[in-house]
């Protein structure tokens, strides 16, 4: 054995001939997986497949050394192999922290050897000897625009057929896979992923970080589970690197969480945590300051300074603290502004006497202007279009990318960098503006090839430049608030929510659409990051209006809709919503989320999300109108719901509704039993509970 991890029952073993291998405590060398496989032209699989494992170069790789040290709180294990044939090498590097059972890895490929290698695809992770599949369970979420963050369940012997090996004795060619589709890495599924061991729910949990390419892999070997996470490959992602004599490839990292007990609820614990690791510290995450957003069911892409003071006045009654002015602002051309994007220069036509005394009416109700913008697109009838370089914008075949109207901006190049640091500093410095929701509203498809390389590795190119030019916009205006969002939760990743404040998790205008994808939020998503649009109506009634409110407060409100046309009362019932929100918010960052009700179903009529602190429990209980029924009430037992929070029976703790002020229904602690008891007479209702020593 090379190295082991008690916390996380893994370990690295070391064969007598140089193979080194990372699985479960106990398993057969035969059903573990190389360190590290890489697939590379000339040199692809020993058992031809969909599966990314079996790879002649990682059975080919032998050890060469290895190096224990710390650097930043992390304990890295850092393994060097090398391949005889090729001279390709390989430092594995394997970073875990006593206080977390949380490994992270990634890989750095470099060419020993003395001919250029095209890799196809490497892995970063690679772990073995799980168990067999018929004694697990597999967690994995679907994720599309509007519908985002919907966790599925099934036995993972269903995924992964049953083969009868006697006469070949080969494994299967096939795997579960999950991978992304283009630019916008969530549209389809999430890069993260559970598998729980029933009877003892000790639970794996990963997410790979990537923007871009990425790809998880679950197959069988030697009758035992396997796991693969790696970032962008040849075959699904137009992805390849060659790798000249003594040139270097780095691939994107990948992080797996191991609980032994308490199922999937447990692994996002340990994975929430970790994602707190990750980020960059920022006050916000802590302040949690309440953001008016004008699009959401109300302007939608039509802002002017006719219809947003009075917005701005509304909004700043009711308690907000940022005043959002989302996509339009720019618009002062009669043919729209989808596909003229990219200057970023406000309306004359919007702002009679200009936008500053819009920004300067925000400032005056005592909060800090923000304006929407996408970044990395130009659309086709923009000047930008033609002012810059072909260059500075994705091209495939020597034509410039274009979709929906858009082309692409390719921050690899100065020229895309110095436009948009130019665009940024101008309205930062000259404008005031304190925050900005940054969109991406495009699939570029599988990239760009310019200088030769293939379209994948343009786009992962890209990527990192992306994720350094934000750290240089932060790092020139440290109070600067950036958003991240991607058509709502299209781009909901670690790499841009290392760098980014907060997620936008949908764009969803349904209210009774929205509990279920908010509910799940912290699956993905801290809780502080975690943007949820709260769009209270005049038309809507008061337990309409404190159900929206209701969804957002274990996250972060984005208050919307059309505040100013309200009546007293249902202005006094939104501030109300907001001040409560105020009252807890500083006990959200650091907690944990659990699920009395099990994660969301999409059409689940009653749905639960709890956040865990030290001080306090927190829950937000939703009531919806069952699908084939109609709001309206329902008999006794179906108003009623009983949710356990074990964790807190018999500390002698209460509950007490914090929102709505009003009362919707009843709540009752059953302090022996560790019970939340919740009616809600109607539906939609929904109620926030506090439940704490005090």
């Amino acid at each position: 054995m090379l190295w082991s991890h008690e916390a996380l029952g893994v370990q690295v073993l070391l064969s007598e001939g140089g193979g080194v291998r990372l699985g479960a405590p106990g398993a057969g060398w035969d059903s573990l997986v190389p360190l590290v496989e890489v697939v590379a032209t000339g040199h692809g699989r020993e058992w031809s497949g969909e599966r990314s494992v079996d790879s002649a170069i990682g059975a080919r790789m032998r050890h060469q050394g290895h190096l224990l040290d710390r650097q930043d709180g992390w304990d890295r294990l850092r393994v060097r192999l090398d391949d005889p044939l090729t001279g390709l090498s390989a430092e594995v590097e394997l970073s875990t922290r006593a206080e977390l059972p949380v490994l992270r890895s990634r890989v750095r490929l470099r060419n020993d050897g003395t001919t250029a290698l095209r890799i196809e695809s490497v892995s970063t992770l690679t772990l073995g000897g799980l168990g067999a599949p018929a004694d697990f369970d597999l967690h994995w979420a679907d994720n599309d625009w509007l519908a985002e963050l919907r966790w599925r369940q099934a036995p993972l012997r269903e995924q992964l057929v049953d083969l009868d090996r006697s006469a070949g004795g080969h494994d299967g060619r096939g795997c579960f896979e999950r991978s992304s589709r283009g630019s916008w890495s969530t549209a389809g599924s999430l890069p993260l992923g559970v598998l729980t061991e029933r009877g003892t729910g000790r639970s794996w949990a990963w997410q790979v970080e990537s923007s871009v390419g990425w790809r998880y892999e679950l197959g069988e070997r030697r009758r035992s589970a396997y796991l693969v996470l790696g970032g962008p490959d040849d075959a699904r992602h137009h992805w390849s690197c060659l790798l000249a004599p003594g040139e270097e490839f780095t691939t994107v990292p990948a992080a797996l969480a191991v609980v032994p007990s308490g199922g999937p609820e447990a692994a996002f614990g340990v994975l929430t945590g970790y994602r707190r690791l990750l980020r960059r510290p920022h006050p916000d995450l802590d302040a949690l300051p309440v953001i008016y957003n004008d699009y959401m069911n109300t302007l939608m892409g039509d802002p002017s300074s006719e219809r947003l003071l009075p917005l701005i006045e509304a909004a700043g009654r009711a308690g907000a603290e940022y005043f959002v002015i989302d996509a339009g602002w720019y618009d002062d051309d009669a043919l729209g502004w989808w596909d003229s994007v990219g200057a970023w220069e406000a309306a004359e036509r919007r702002f009679p006497g200009g936008l500053q005394l819009v920004l300067d009416a925000i400032r005056a109700h005592g909060m800090v202007p923000g304006l929407w913008l996408e970044p990395e697109v130009v659309g086709v009838r923009s000047p930008i279009a033609r002012a810059l370089p072909e260059e500075a914008f994705f091209q495939r075949g020597g034509v410039r990318v274009t979709e929906h109207g858009r082309h692409h901006l390719d921050l690899r190049h100065p020229a895309a960098r110095a436009h948009l640091d130019a665009v940024v500093d101008r309205i930062v410095d000259d404008w005031g503006v304190g925050y900005f929701k940054f969109d991406y509203n495009i699939n570029a498809g599988p990239g760009t090839d310019v200088d030769g390389q293939s379209p994948g590795a343009g786009l992962l190119g890209h990527h990192r430049a992306h994720l350094a030019w934000l750290e240089s916009v932060l790092d020139r205006h440290p109070g600067l608030v950036l958003e991240n969002c991607g058509s709502g939760g299209l781009r909901m990743d670690y790499a841009q929510l290392a760098v980014a404040q907060l997620q936008s998790t949908s764009d969803q205008e349904n209210f009774l659409c929205y509990p279920p994808i908010a509910a799940a939020a912290p699956t993905a998503v801290t809780p502080e990051q975690s943007a949820v649009w709260a769009y209270p109506q005049p038309e809507f009634s008061d337990d309409e209006n404190a159900f929206v409110l209701a969804g957002a407060m274990l996250g972060r409100i984005h208050l919307s809709g059309f505040l100013d046309r309200m009546t007293e009362d249902q202005q006094v019932l939104v501030a109300g919503g907001v001040a409560a929100y105020k009252a807890i918010r500083a006990d959200l960052p650091g907690t944990l989320p659990f699920w009395p009700l099990g994660l969301p179903g999409w059409e689940d009529e009653w749905l639960a999300l709890g956040l865990r602190g030290d001080g306090a429990t927190y829950l937000t209980v939703w009531r919806r109108p069952a699908p084939d029924g109609a709001p309206g009430s329902a008999p006794q037992a179906a108003r009623r719901r009983t949710l356990a929070v074990p964790h807190l029976r018999g500390l002698g703790v209460h509950a007490r509704v914090v929102h709505p002020a009003a009362t919707v229904g009843s709540v009752h602690w059953d302090d022996e039993h560790g019970e939340l008891t919740v009616e809600l007479p109607h539906a939609p209702q929904a109620v926030v509970v506090r439940i704490a020593a005090d």
